[in-house]
Protein backbone atom coordinates (compact mmCIF):
# COMPACT_ATOMS: atom_id res chain seq x y z
CA UNK A 1 0.00 0.00 0.00
CA UNK A 2 0.95 3.52 -0.81
CA UNK A 3 1.87 5.04 2.58
CA UNK A 4 1.17 9.46 3.24
CA UNK A 5 2.56 10.31 6.28
CA UNK A 6 0.68 13.09 8.35
CA UNK A 7 2.31 16.67 8.32
CA UNK A 8 1.53 18.69 10.78
CA UNK A 9 -0.66 22.37 10.09
CA UNK A 10 -1.35 24.92 12.90
CA UNK A 11 -4.95 26.29 12.71
CA UNK A 12 -4.51 29.53 15.25
CA UNK A 13 -3.06 27.33 17.82
CA UNK A 14 -4.59 24.28 17.54
CA UNK A 15 -2.55 21.77 15.55
CA UNK A 16 -3.87 19.07 13.43
CA UNK A 17 -2.38 16.38 11.35
CA UNK A 18 -3.30 16.79 7.54
CA UNK A 19 -3.26 13.89 5.31
CA UNK A 20 -5.17 14.54 2.34
CA UNK A 21 -4.63 16.75 0.04
CA UNK A 22 -1.58 15.82 -0.45
CA UNK A 23 1.35 16.65 -2.80
CA UNK A 24 1.54 12.28 -3.29
CA UNK A 25 -1.85 11.74 -2.82
CA UNK A 26 -4.91 14.63 -3.70
CA UNK A 27 -7.79 12.34 -3.63
CA UNK A 28 -9.34 9.35 -2.87
CA UNK A 29 -12.57 8.60 -4.67
CA UNK A 30 -14.49 12.54 -3.75
CA UNK A 31 -12.70 12.22 -0.58
CA UNK A 32 -10.30 15.76 -1.10
CA UNK A 33 -9.01 16.58 2.64
CA UNK A 34 -8.63 15.00 5.78
CA UNK A 35 -7.42 16.37 9.11
CA UNK A 36 -6.88 14.68 11.94
CA UNK A 37 -7.12 16.48 15.27
CA UNK A 38 -5.69 15.46 18.55
CA UNK A 39 -6.44 13.10 21.21
CA UNK A 40 -6.03 16.44 23.43
CA UNK A 41 -6.91 16.81 27.57
CA UNK A 42 -7.69 19.91 28.06
CA UNK A 43 -9.45 21.98 31.27
CA UNK A 44 -10.58 25.30 29.10
CA UNK A 45 -11.89 24.81 25.28
CA UNK A 46 -9.54 24.39 23.43
CA UNK A 47 -11.31 24.36 19.49
CA UNK A 48 -12.61 27.37 18.55
CA UNK A 49 -13.01 28.08 14.93
CA UNK A 50 -14.66 31.25 13.95
CA UNK A 51 -16.86 31.86 11.28
CA UNK A 52 -15.07 31.06 7.68
CA UNK A 53 -16.84 30.05 4.35
CA UNK A 54 -16.93 27.19 2.02
CA UNK A 55 -18.32 26.28 -1.37
CA UNK A 56 -18.47 23.18 -3.57
CA UNK A 57 -18.22 20.63 -0.97
CA UNK A 58 -19.23 18.79 1.95
CA UNK A 59 -18.19 18.66 5.33
CA UNK A 60 -18.17 15.56 7.66
CA UNK A 61 -16.86 15.82 11.33
CA UNK A 62 -16.24 12.19 12.75
CA UNK A 63 -15.23 12.36 16.48
CA UNK A 64 -13.74 9.22 18.69
CA UNK A 65 -13.65 11.25 21.77
CA UNK A 66 -15.13 14.83 22.67
CA UNK A 67 -17.25 17.50 21.85
CA UNK A 68 -17.73 19.96 18.88
CA UNK A 69 -20.47 22.24 18.61
CA UNK A 70 -21.17 23.40 14.76
CA UNK A 71 -23.48 26.51 14.17
CA UNK A 72 -24.00 27.64 10.87
CA UNK A 73 -25.51 30.52 8.22
CA UNK A 74 -28.93 28.63 8.30
CA UNK A 75 -29.32 29.01 11.90
CA UNK A 76 -28.25 25.26 12.11
CA UNK A 77 -26.90 24.40 15.78
CA UNK A 78 -25.48 20.66 17.05
CA UNK A 79 -23.25 19.23 19.34
CA UNK A 80 -21.55 16.34 17.82
CA UNK A 81 -20.41 13.55 20.05
CA UNK A 82 -18.41 10.08 19.19
CA UNK A 83 -20.65 8.22 17.18
CA UNK A 84 -22.56 10.60 15.67
CA UNK A 85 -21.98 12.49 12.20
CA UNK A 86 -22.41 16.51 11.39
CA UNK A 87 -23.07 16.48 8.21
CA UNK A 88 -23.29 19.83 6.17
CA UNK A 89 -23.23 20.58 2.42
CA UNK A 90 -21.84 24.04 1.07
CA UNK A 91 -23.32 23.67 -2.07
CA UNK A 92 -23.35 27.30 -3.60
CA UNK A 93 -21.89 28.56 -0.09
CA UNK A 94 -22.55 28.57 3.62
CA UNK A 95 -20.62 29.60 6.71
CA UNK A 96 -20.08 28.03 9.79
CA UNK A 97 -17.94 27.81 13.23
CA UNK A 98 -16.70 24.98 15.16
CA UNK A 99 -16.04 25.37 19.25
CA UNK A 100 -15.60 22.77 22.04
CA UNK A 101 -18.91 23.59 24.19
CA UNK A 102 -19.06 25.22 27.37
CA UNK A 103 -19.59 21.97 28.92
CA UNK A 104 -17.29 19.47 27.80
CA UNK A 105 -14.97 16.03 28.46
CA UNK A 106 -11.80 17.66 28.19
CA UNK A 107 -11.08 15.58 25.83
CA UNK A 108 -10.73 15.82 21.72
CA UNK A 109 -10.05 13.43 19.08
CA UNK A 110 -11.95 14.01 15.93
CA UNK A 111 -11.44 13.38 11.85
CA UNK A 112 -12.18 16.26 9.92
CA UNK A 113 -13.24 15.09 6.34
CA UNK A 114 -13.91 17.66 2.84
CA UNK A 115 -16.16 15.62 0.03
CA UNK A 116 -15.69 17.74 -3.21
CA UNK A 117 -19.33 17.86 -5.12
CA UNK A 118 -19.63 17.17 -8.83
CA UNK A 119 -20.61 20.10 -10.95
CA UNK A 120 -23.63 18.43 -11.74
CA UNK A 121 -24.76 18.88 -7.59
CA UNK A 122 -22.03 22.09 -6.64
CA UNK A 123 -24.33 25.05 -6.84
CA UNK A 124 -27.40 23.80 -4.96
CA UNK A 125 -28.93 25.44 -2.23
CA UNK A 126 -26.36 24.61 1.47
CA UNK A 127 -28.30 22.15 4.19
CA UNK A 128 -27.00 20.77 7.24
CA UNK A 129 -27.93 17.39 8.66
CA UNK A 130 -27.10 15.86 11.83
CA UNK A 131 -27.53 12.00 12.78
CA UNK A 132 -27.89 10.76 15.90
CA UNK A 133 -26.30 7.19 15.87
CA UNK A 134 -24.57 5.34 12.76
CA UNK A 135 -25.61 1.19 11.69
CA UNK A 136 -23.07 -1.13 13.22
CA UNK A 137 -22.04 -4.11 11.20
CA UNK A 138 -20.66 -7.44 13.43
CA UNK A 139 -16.98 -8.52 11.89
CA UNK A 140 -15.81 -11.77 13.18
CA UNK A 141 -12.71 -10.14 15.80
CA UNK A 142 -14.43 -6.98 15.42
CA UNK A 143 -16.83 -4.68 13.49
CA UNK A 144 -17.80 -1.61 11.55
CA UNK A 145 -19.49 1.85 12.34
CA UNK A 146 -20.83 2.68 8.60
CA UNK A 147 -20.60 7.15 8.68
CA UNK A 148 -21.19 6.76 4.80
CA UNK A 149 -22.76 4.59 2.24
CA UNK A 150 -22.39 0.94 3.00
CA UNK A 151 -20.02 -1.73 3.97
CA UNK A 152 -20.83 -5.49 4.33
CA UNK A 153 -25.04 -4.94 2.67
CA UNK A 154 -25.18 -2.19 5.80
CA UNK A 155 -26.05 1.42 4.29
CA UNK A 156 -26.04 4.50 6.46
CA UNK A 157 -28.48 7.08 5.74
CA UNK A 158 -27.07 10.65 5.06
CA UNK A 159 -26.98 13.56 1.93
CA UNK A 160 -24.61 12.18 -0.42
CA UNK A 161 -23.98 12.93 -4.21
CA UNK A 162 -20.77 10.81 -5.53
CA UNK A 163 -20.56 6.71 -4.91
CA UNK A 164 -18.50 6.79 -1.21
CA UNK A 165 -17.94 4.84 1.93
CA UNK A 166 -17.07 5.76 5.05
CA UNK A 167 -16.27 3.39 8.38
CA UNK A 168 -15.07 3.25 11.37
CA UNK A 169 -13.31 0.22 12.35
CA UNK A 170 -12.85 -1.56 15.62
CA UNK A 171 -10.37 -4.73 15.51
CA UNK A 172 -10.20 -6.80 18.66
CA UNK A 173 -7.24 -7.54 20.60
CA UNK A 174 -5.47 -10.18 18.99
CA UNK A 175 -8.11 -10.78 16.25
CA UNK A 176 -8.08 -10.28 12.60
CA UNK A 177 -10.99 -8.78 10.41
CA UNK A 178 -11.73 -8.83 7.01
CA UNK A 179 -13.54 -5.98 5.73
CA UNK A 180 -15.38 -6.07 2.39
CA UNK A 181 -14.10 -2.86 0.02
CA UNK A 182 -16.01 -2.23 -3.17
CA UNK A 183 -14.33 -3.07 -6.06
CA UNK A 184 -13.90 -0.18 -8.31
CA UNK A 185 -13.42 2.10 -5.25
CA UNK A 186 -10.42 3.77 -4.48
CA UNK A 187 -10.16 3.21 -0.44
CA UNK A 188 -7.51 4.77 2.10
CA UNK A 189 -7.04 3.43 5.56
CA UNK A 190 -5.95 5.63 8.34
CA UNK A 191 -4.94 3.58 11.57
CA UNK A 192 -6.25 5.65 15.13
CA UNK A 193 -5.30 4.00 18.02
CA UNK A 194 -3.76 0.82 19.03
CA UNK A 195 -1.35 -1.49 17.37
CA UNK A 196 -2.50 -3.03 13.64
CA UNK A 197 -1.10 -4.63 11.06
CA UNK A 198 -1.87 -5.79 7.51
CA UNK A 199 -0.33 -8.94 5.68
CA UNK A 200 2.08 -9.32 8.91
CA UNK A 201 3.05 -5.52 8.48
CA UNK A 202 2.83 -3.08 11.16
CA UNK A 203 0.60 0.14 10.31
CA UNK A 204 1.64 3.53 11.41
CA UNK A 205 -0.88 5.50 13.69
CA UNK A 206 -2.11 8.45 11.74
CA UNK A 207 -0.80 8.08 8.59
CA UNK A 208 -3.00 7.41 4.97
CA UNK A 209 -2.37 3.82 3.72
CA UNK A 210 -3.58 3.38 0.12
CA UNK A 211 -5.10 0.34 -0.61
CA UNK A 212 -4.61 -1.23 -4.08
CA UNK A 213 -6.93 -0.75 -6.56
CA UNK A 214 -9.65 -3.95 -7.28
CA UNK A 215 -9.01 -5.07 -3.57
CA UNK A 216 -12.06 -7.01 -2.37
CA UNK A 217 -11.05 -7.82 1.29
CA UNK A 218 -9.05 -5.38 3.55
CA UNK A 219 -7.57 -8.05 6.48
CA UNK A 220 -6.19 -6.32 9.76
CA UNK A 221 -5.23 -7.58 12.86
CA UNK A 222 -4.57 -5.94 16.04
CA UNK A 223 -1.98 -6.76 18.11
CA UNK A 224 -2.57 -8.68 21.17
CA UNK A 225 -2.18 -5.94 23.96
CA UNK A 226 -5.58 -4.40 23.00
CA UNK A 227 -8.16 -3.32 20.51
CA UNK A 228 -7.11 -0.97 17.55
CA UNK A 229 -9.55 1.42 15.63
CA UNK A 230 -9.43 3.19 12.35
CA UNK A 231 -10.93 5.09 10.04
CA UNK A 232 -12.12 3.64 6.49
CA UNK A 233 -12.90 5.83 3.89
CA UNK A 234 -13.43 5.42 0.38
CA UNK A 235 -15.25 6.19 -3.17
CA UNK A 236 -15.80 5.57 -6.95
CA UNK A 237 -12.65 7.62 -9.20
CA UNK A 238 -13.68 11.41 -9.54
CA UNK A 239 -13.31 11.67 -13.07
CA UNK A 240 -13.55 15.38 -12.29
CA UNK A 241 -10.63 17.83 -12.04
CA UNK A 242 -10.90 20.47 -9.18
CA UNK A 243 -9.13 23.27 -7.25
CA UNK A 244 -8.78 23.84 -4.24
CA UNK A 245 -8.04 27.13 -2.12
CA UNK A 246 -8.68 28.19 1.30
CA UNK A 247 -11.80 26.86 2.33
CA UNK A 248 -12.97 26.12 -1.47
CA UNK A 249 -13.70 23.49 -4.13
CA UNK A 250 -14.27 25.09 -7.62
CA UNK A 251 -13.21 24.27 -11.00
CA UNK A 252 -11.15 27.63 -12.56
CA UNK A 253 -9.50 30.56 -10.11
CA UNK A 254 -12.08 33.51 -11.29
CA UNK A 255 -14.47 31.59 -9.67
CA UNK A 256 -11.94 31.11 -6.23
CA UNK A 257 -11.67 35.19 -6.42
CA UNK A 258 -15.41 35.75 -7.20
CA UNK A 259 -16.06 33.49 -3.54
CA UNK A 260 -13.05 35.29 -1.51
CA UNK A 261 -14.88 38.90 -2.88
CA UNK A 262 -18.04 37.17 -1.98
CA UNK A 263 -17.03 36.50 1.35
CA UNK A 264 -15.16 39.53 1.98
CA UNK A 265 -18.36 42.11 0.86
CA UNK A 266 -20.22 39.99 3.37
CA UNK A 267 -22.41 37.85 0.30
CA UNK A 268 -23.68 34.52 -0.68
CA UNK A 269 -22.50 32.76 2.64
CA UNK A 270 -24.58 34.63 5.27
CA UNK A 271 -23.74 35.23 8.53
CA UNK A 272 -23.35 32.96 11.67
CA UNK A 273 -25.66 34.61 14.14
CA UNK A 274 -25.27 32.43 16.86
CA UNK A 275 -21.19 32.86 17.27
CA UNK A 276 -20.31 35.30 19.55
CA UNK A 277 -17.13 36.65 17.94
CA UNK A 278 -15.48 38.22 15.18
CA UNK A 279 -15.32 35.73 11.84
CA UNK A 280 -12.47 35.03 10.00
CA UNK A 281 -10.91 37.20 7.19
CA UNK A 282 -10.00 35.47 3.75
CA UNK A 283 -6.27 35.50 2.98
CA UNK A 284 -4.93 36.91 0.04
CA UNK A 285 -5.55 35.22 -2.94
CA UNK A 286 -3.08 34.13 -5.35
CA UNK A 287 -3.92 32.82 -8.67
CA UNK A 288 -2.29 29.35 -8.28
CA UNK A 289 -4.39 27.13 -6.46
CA UNK A 290 -3.29 23.16 -6.56
CA UNK A 291 -5.20 20.68 -8.40
CA UNK A 292 -6.93 17.99 -6.28
CA UNK A 293 -7.43 15.67 -8.67
CA UNK A 294 -4.61 15.45 -11.53
CA UNK A 295 -6.10 13.80 -14.25
CA UNK A 296 -4.07 11.33 -15.87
Amino acid sequence: MQVIPPRETDLGGLVVRRLLPRAARRTIGPWCFLDLVGPLSFRAPVMDVPPHPHMGLQTVSWLLEGEMLHKDSLGSEALARPGTLNLMTSGRGIAHSEETPATHSGRLHAAQLWVALPDVDRDIEPAFDAYGERPIVDLAGGRAVVILGEVGGVRASGRTFSPIVAAELTIDGGAEIAVPLARGFEHGLVPLTGACTSAGDPLAIDHLYVVEPETGTLRLRAGAGGTARALLIGGAPFGEEILMWWNFVARTTDEMAAAREDWQARRRFGEVTRYAGDRLEAPAFHAKPVPANPMS
